[in-house]
C-alpha cells in the first residue's frame, strides 16, 4: 500500500506540472493572439485616419462602439486604442531599424512566419509579438526612443521574465 501511495504521489506531482505548463502555454497563446489583433488594429486605425473620412474622432467613436459590443473587454478604451496605434507606428516608422532578436528569444526554435499581416510588416511581427505581455509593450514604447532600445528590453524581458517596473 505504501508503494501505491508513493506511486500515486509521483503521478500527481507530474500531473500538476503538466497542468501548470499547459496553463502557461495557453496564456502565452492568448497573449500572442491579442497582440496580433492589436497590431492589425493599430495598422487599420492608422490607415483609416489617413483617409480622414471620419474626422478626428475616429478613435473615440471606435472605442465607444467596441466597448458597447464587448463590454467585458478592457482593451478597447480610448487610451488603449491610442497606445495600440502608437505601438504600431513605433515599429513601422521610416527611421526604425529592426534587429534580429528572434534567436535570442527562442533558442533553437524558429519563429513561425506571420501570415496575418501582408507586406513588410509580416517580417517584423514574429520578432516581438507574443514574447511579452501588452502592458510591457506599452511601457517600452513609452520610455524607449529607438527600436534598438525597445528590442533590448523585449529580449531581456522575455529571457529573464522582467516585471514592468524593471
Amino acid at each position: 500500500m505504501a508503494a501505491l501511495n508513493k506511486e500515486y504521489i509521483n503521478w500527481l506531482k507530474q500531473l500538476k506540472e503538466r497542468i501548470r505548463s499547459a496553463q502557461i502555454k495557453a496564456a502565452s497563446r492568448v497573449n500572442a493572439e491579442l497582440l496580433f489583433l492589436y497590431w492589425d488594429l493599430g495598422k487599420e486605425i492608422q490607415e483609416k485616419e489617413k483617409e480622414a473620412r471620419w474626422g478626428t474622432k475616429l478613435v473615440e467613436q471606435l472605442s465607444k462602439d467596441l466597448l458597447n459590443e464587448f463590454p467585458g473587454i478592457k482593451g478597447f478604451s480610448r487610451t488603449n486604442l491610442f497606445y495600440i496605434k502608437k505601438w504600431y507606428l513605433f515599429y513601422t516608422s521610416d527611421d526604425s531599424t529592426v534587429p534580429q532578436p528572434v534567436g535570442q528569444l527562442s533558442p533553437g526554435k524558429k519563429q513561425p512566419a506571420n501570415k496575418r499581416v501582408p507586406g513588410a510588416d509580416a517580417a517584423l511581427i514574429p520578432q516581438f509579438v507574443g514574447q511579452i505581455p501588452w502592458g510591457h509593450h506599452r511601457e517600452i514604447i513609452t520610455h524607449c526612443k529607438t527600436t534598438k532600445e525597445a528590442f533590448f528590453y523585449i529580449t531581456q524581458t522575455a529571457t529573464h521574465s522582467w516585471s514592468r517596473s524593471v
